[in-house]
């Protein structure tokens, strides 16, 4: 994990970095449990985002994810209701944690995309809060 990285391990987001090898043959990442901040209960994936097109637009009461980038590339925007930034994801062996109570916002997808999320629990609809109003209104971090 970069020392840049580091200093988002408290507000509730940050770099996460799992095993990846390459040779003449290609490369491989994969993860672990023990790679990753929590148990997984839920892996989804996002693919042909639209361009202009956002996902996320929310933050979790309950859930934690990891985000990794397969294929293709994305900025994600996080706000812990405090402080905010923004990570561009472009490599699959290095995700974003992003904690229960954080905002997060997918932009700037490029063509072919392939995105998945690691969460730490299972679909939740009440869990969601989609108006970013609101959210600043209950952020607790």
């Amino acid at each position: 994990m970069s020392e840049n990285s580091n200093k988002y391990d408290k507000k509730g987001f940050r770099m996460v970095e799992i095993p990846h090898f390459s040779d003449s043959r290609g490369s491989l990442s994969f993860a672990e449990w023990k790679h990753l901040p929590f148990e997984p209960k839920r892996i989804f994936w996002i693919y042909d985002v639209g361009e202009g097109k956002t996902r996320g637009g929310h933050a979790h009461s309950e859930c934690a994810e990891v985000v990794f980038a397969i294929n293709g590339s994305f900025d994600m925007f996080v706000d812990n209701g405090k402080e905010s930034g923004i990570f561009h994801i472009d490599d699959p062996s290095r995700g974003i944690y992003i904690g229960k109570g954080v905002w997060c916002e997918l932009r700037n997808f490029t063509p072919g995309t392939v995105c998945v999320v690691v969460a730490s629990v299972p679909y939740m609809k009440d869990g969601y809060i989609n108006d970013y109003n609101e959210f600043k209104k209950k952020s607790t971090l």
